[in-house]
């Protein structure tokens, strides 16, 4: 094998008294698994170590009851009743050679404590930083003192069960270091506020008293957020953020440093598809420290992990997202195999799983949060029972994702699509403005269909009855996915919308197709709430197409808080002088007039509309899969046909990816295995 370009990577880095094996660095990510689900965490934890990862990191711990993030579900280190489960991420992760990281934290007013009940902290009176109409209370002294003695005693169990790398955490605004840091957030005039150095005092003693108790044998991590994106109005790393790098410097044993807030550090690619766009920000602290630096960005590109390494930017390859679409990442690059990277697409899917608080899910890594469960693991799947062939028919997400898995299997399989490009609705959802990373869902996988011998594809082929039945194959995945519907039937109606024959109506689809020939002013009507009509009026506004978006809801493109983005949406339509109406529903169509009824008083206005752009819910294209179950009958030899992704039930590209995925590993199982992995639950102890 010839010299491998990446060897950098794998240089062993010291931090404090542990050492890496390799520069790769999973950072502290959150996952929806926490303290209720520890043997799925530490199972997802554990894939990672598996595929190379040099440090992997837990998310957010709360280290006290003051610290109750609830409803949201992450890590608890409240006392020793929670190192058992602590410890099983930790076993999981030393099992593959790889060091265990934890980030202590307490939020301050970034906790509801719903749960616990107990008043939040913070080091002002202040609102909590949720919609909830409670705020929390100054910090006393004897506050500060008890928070200091919690987090020694946290930092002490979380040595106790087996971390090699503990955090201080000073970022997101989401830890009340960081909150006694920034100005705007501290007002206090005691020997905690004021001047930089009082407000860093607090987390000076944090760094020093977590050395002092744990320091001979755990690497001390301070994870830092050098700069809002606020400009004056908070802090920037050219002031501030810099001269606090400059007054600790060699206090923690690694420089964790990014941007703030969640939303700032997590941009997803529509906004920001700059692969390592944090760089800017952080690649001046190495210039400060003595200390290994690690920092994250979507980076996936292993030439500019080398080049960051070489330049002195970084240390140390921090991820989240990319560790979560690709946990194999390291692995693949180690052996030389880029091409076989599943490389993040920046959807922010992973994220709205945490904002739902559910186990984490990833549009490119479909066993992400079914490693515990279902026993899956993104690499390896179990070979083929009997020699069959399938037959999978569309070649969207779900299409491609069966027919790569099943072929992995070792099963011959044939892919009809009907089109001329294998990709589906990713094609064309890839190809509106902001969203050309999604194409990378598709790439992944043609690009292995290319590698295998045991996958026919055939293009232009649209499948009828007579045609499978004269493949002659009984095992087929009807992956034909879906169709936007123009009548208007959505989340608020459940009928069509009267007048809607008398107007142009386009899907989605149509009015890209026709963007060149549309002169007049475009209605988009949102009545999915979802993301793709934010998308299509931002494309058509940038075409030069005058839009107006209509919309039940209260904001624009609503679901889109969930991936951290509804901002920038709406900031972005405004910007481009979209006229929104939101609050509104169409009653009905008359003579190029839309009548809108207001969703909460039932008042009438109007507006005049020559075309409109309905993206209100979708059909499934089952017809093919009612002709077969109805033909399969009539006949004696029974076959397994399976209906996937969207044509079963419309859904987001990682649901369809999901359903792909799903089929190709349940076909030839026994049901009691199916059923074991759908209810494999975890049940608290009731000892």
């Amino acid at each position: 094998m010839k010299k491998n370009p990446y060897s950098r990577l794998f240089d062993p880095v010291q931090i404090g008294p542990v050492v890496t094996k390799n520069r790769f660095y999973q950072v502290p990510h959150c996952c929806g698994m926490g303290h209720l689900r520890p043997k799925a965490h530490a199972a997802m934890r554990g894939i990672k170590a598996k595929g190379g990862w040099g440090v992997v990191s837990t998310e957010e711990a709360e280290i006290h009851p003051s610290s109750d993030l609830a409803p949201y579900v992450e890590q608890r280190i409240w006392d020793k009743k929670d190192i058992p489960a602590l410890q099983l991420m930790t076993e999981a992760v030393h099992e593959h050679g790889a060091l265990a990281a934890i980030e202590l934290t307490h939020s301050g007013h970034n906790s509801t404590n719903l749960f616990s009940r107990i008043p939040a902290i913070s080091p002002d009176a202040q609102a909590v930083n949720f919609l909830y109409p409670k705020q929390a209370r100054r910090m006393t002294k004897k506050d500060i003192s008890e928070f200091r003695a919690w987090h020694k005693k946290a930092a002490l169990n979380a040595k106790a069960a087996g971390f090699d790398i503990v955090y201080v955490y000073a970022g997101h605004g989401m830890s009340v270091a960081q909150q006694f840091i920034l100005p705007n957030m501290n007002s206090r005039s005691d020997e905690y506020g004021g001047s930089l150095e009082n407000r860093l005092r607090l987390t000076r003693e944090l760094l020093e008293e977590t050395r002092d108790a744990i320091g001979d044998t755990c690497g001390i991590a301070f994870r830092f957020a050098v700069d809002e994106l606020k400009g004056k109005d908070g802090m920037q790393f050219q002031e501030e953020g810099q001269a606090v790098v400059e007054l600790l410097s060699e206090h923690p044993d690694l420089w964790d440093v990014n941007v703030s807030d969640w939303s700032n550090d997590s941009q997803t690619s529509r906004f920001q598809p700059e692969e390592g766009y944090q760089m800017p920000y952080v690649e001046f602290v190495k210039s400060i420290t003595t200390k290994p630096v690690v920092g994250v960005g979507r980076l996936t590109s292993p030439d500019l992990m080398v080049k960051l390494v070489e330049k002195g930017s970084l240390d140390l390859i921090g991820a989240a997202r990319p560790s979560i679409a690709d946990p194999y990442l390291p692995s693949k690059i180690k052996d030389q195999k880029t091409d076989q990277i599943k490389e993040c697409i920046g959807c922010n899917i992973c994220v709205s799983s945490d904002n739902f608080t559910v186990p984490i899910r990833c549009t490119q890594n479909p066993t992400m949060g079914e490693e515990w469960r279902r026993g899956w693991d993104p690499e390896t799947i179990s070979p083929k029972i009997t020699d069959q062939k399938a037959l999978v028919v569309g070649s969207g997400p779900a299409g491609l994702e069966c027919a790569v898995q099943l072929a992995r299997r070792g099963y011959q399989v044939i892919l009809a699509e009907s089109k001329s490009q294998l990709g589906g609705r990713v094609l064309f959802e890839s190809s509106l403005k902001g969203l050309s990373a999604w194409k990378r869902v598709v790439d992944n996988r043609v690009h292995e269909i290319l590698q295998k011998s045991n996958i026919e594809v055939y293009k232009d082929s649209k499948l009828s009855l007579e045609l499978v039945k004269e493949l002659g194959i009984n095992n087929i995945f009807l992956a034909t996915g879906s169709s936007w519907r123009k009548d208007g039937i959505g989340r608020s109606r459940r009928a069509p919308i009267k007048g809607v024959d008398g107007i142009k109506v386009y899907s989605p689809e149509e009015v890209v197709e026709n963007e060149k020939k549309i002169k007049d002013t475009v209605v988009i009507y949102d009545d999915e709430q979802g993301y793709l009509a934010g998308v299509l009026a931002d494309h058509l506004s940038a075409k030069g197409i005058k839009v107006v978006f209509i919309t039940p809801a209260s904001v624009v493109s609503p679901w889109t808080d969930s991936t951290l983005e509804q901002k920038r949406v709406q900031r972005a339509l405004i910007d481009s002088g979209v006229k929104i109406i939101c609050n509104q529903s169409i009653n009905k169509i008359e003579d190029e007039t839309v009548f809108l009824e207001c969703v909460y008083t039932g008042n009438i206005s109007k507006h005049e509309c020559k075309s409109i752009v309905m993206v209100t819910e979708r059909i499934s294209n089952n017809s093919l899969y009612e002709n077969l179950i109805n033909n399969n009958s009539e006949v004696k030899t029974k076959q397994n046909i399976k209906i996937i992704g969207d044509a079963e039930a419309p859904g987001l590209i990682a649901d369809a990816v999901y359903l792909g995925h799903l089929a190709a590993q349940n076909f030839e199982a026994e049901e009691a295995d199916i059923q074991r992995g759908i209810f494999m639950r975890e049940m608290p102890s009731l000892k």
